[in-house]
C-alpha cells in the first residue's frame, strides 16, 4: 500500500486509488446522519438505499479508497454498513440469490444491519416481456409464475446465509395488462394460496404496478396472511401520499415503502436525466413529506418501518434521505 498524500482543504480521495483509505465514517455525510440513522434504527425505522454500487456516491457514502471497479463492488458494502442500518437488493429481481454471495454480505456488515430483497422476477413475471436479457423467453408465458417450490428452493434457501439479516422479502408485480388475462380476482384467487404456505420466519410484502388494484380486497388479503403492501412511489401508481391516506394501508405488523420514481416519470427519462446520481436535481417536497408522514404513522401504530428511497427519485437517494431526517427533526415525537 502506497503513502497516503495529504488532501488540500475540501478534496476527497479519488474512488478507485490504491492509497491508504482513511477510516470508515469520517466522511461529512456519515458525520452528519449516521447517529441519526442509527437513533431511528432503535426506533424501528429502518432507512435505506436501492442498491448502493454508485461510484456518484464518492466523497458522500464512500470515503475509502478502493484499487479498482471490481474492488469497490465487491467491498463497498462493508462501507455503506457503517452508516446505513439496511439496504434492498435490487438486483435479486434479475438472479436468484447465491449462497456465496449472501454469506459475504453476512460477513461484511454489522450484526444488526439487514438486506431487503426484490423477488427474482421468475417468480413474479406472468408473461416475459420482450426484451433482450430474457433471451428465448421474451414474450411468452411463464410457467413459473408463482411457483412456490421454485422460489422456497431457489430464492429462501440461499437467503438461510444471511441468517438474522434479512428484512423484508418484496414480491414486486410489473404491470398486468388485459392480454394476460390476471384481472384482480384472478390475481387474488392466484395469490391467495401462495401467501399461505409463506414462512412465518420471514417478513413478506407485496408491491403492485396496477393502481386499481389497490382495493380493500387486495389488502385485506395481504392483512389475513400477515404481509405487507409495499407504499411505492411510481410511474403509474397513486401518489404515495394517497396510498398512505387510505386506512387499510398498513396491513401487517411491519410495513414497507419505496420511493422509486416521480409518479408520471417513466424509469429511463429518470435514468437520462439523473445519472450519475452524484446530487439531487430535482427535489420533491411531497415525496419527502409522504415518508416522513409514514414514519409518523408507523410510530403511532408501533409498526416497524423499511423505508428505501431510489436515485432515480430526485437524483441522488443518500440526499434525499437526509432531507427526510430534517423534515423529521421538526416532529415533536416524544409525544407520541
Amino acid at each position: 500500500m502506497g503513502k497516503a498524500r495529504k488532501l488540500k482543504t475540501g478534496e476527497t480521495l479519488p474512488l478507485f486509488e490504491a492509497a491508504t483509505a482513511p477510516p470508515a465514517g469520517t466522511g461529512a455525510y456519515a458525520a452528519a446522519n449516521a447517529g441519526r440513522l442509527r437513533h431511528w434504527a432503535a426506533r424501528g425505522i429502518f432507512f435505506g438505499t436501492s442498491s448502493w454500487k454508485y461510484p456518484g456516491w464518492k466523497g458522500m457514502v464512500y470515503t475509502r479508497s478502493y484499487p479498482s471497479k471490481r474492488d469497490f463492488e465487491q467491498e463497498c458494502l462493508a462501507e455503506y454498513a457503517t452508516i446505513f442500518p439496511t439496504v434492498c437488493a435490487d438486483f435479486a429481481l434479475y438472479d436468484f440469490p447465491k449462497p456465496l454471495q449472501m454469506r459475504a454480505f453476512h460477513e461484511s456488515t454489522p450484526d444488526e444491519f439487514t438486506v431487503s430483497f426484490k423477488v427474482t422476477d421468475r417468480i413474479t413475471i406472468k408473461r416475459y416481456p420482450d426484451l433482450p436479457r430474457h433471451g428465448s423467453n421474451a414474450g411468452t408465458v411463464n410457467p413459473d409464475f408463482l411457483n412456490f417450490t421454485l422460489f422456497e428452493d431457489a430464492f429462501l434457501r440461499p437467503l438461510e446465509e444471511l441468517k438474522g439479516k434479512v428484512g423484508v422479502i418484496i414480491f414486486e408485480f410489473s404491470t398486468f395488462y388485459p392480454s394476460m388475462g390476471i384481472t384482480l380476482p384472478v390475481f387474488l384467487s392466484l395469490l391467495d394460496p401462495f401467501l399461505a404456505r409463506l414462512p412465518s420466519s420471514y417478513r413478506f410484502a407485496v408491491e403492485i404496478r396496477n393502481a386499481d388494484f389497490l382495493t380493500p380486497d387486495y389488502l385485506n388479503l395481504l392483512q389475513a396472511h400477515g404481509v405487507a403492501h409495499v407504499l411505492n412511489s411510481w410511474s403509474r401508481m397513486p401518489p404515495l401520499e394517497e396510498q398512505l391516506a387510505r386506512p387499510e394501508s398498513l396491513p401487517a405488523p411491519f410495513s414497507a415503502v419505496r420511493a422509486l420514481l416521480k409518479p408520471g416519470r417513466t424509469y429511463q427519462d429518470a435514468v437520462d436525466t439523473f445519472q450519475p446520481y452524484d446530487r439531487v436535481q430535482e427535489p420533491l417536497p411531497a415525496i419527502r413529506q409522504a415518508l416522513a408522514d409514514t414514519v409518523v404513522r408507523c410510530m403511532k401504530e408501533d409498526k416497524k418501518l423499511y423505508a428505501y428511497v431510489n436515485n432515480r427519485v430526485e437524483g441522488n437517494s443518500p440526499k434525499t434521505i437526509e432531507a427526510i431526517l430534517d423534515i423529521l427533526a421538526q416532529y415533536p415525537f416524544e409525544k407520541l
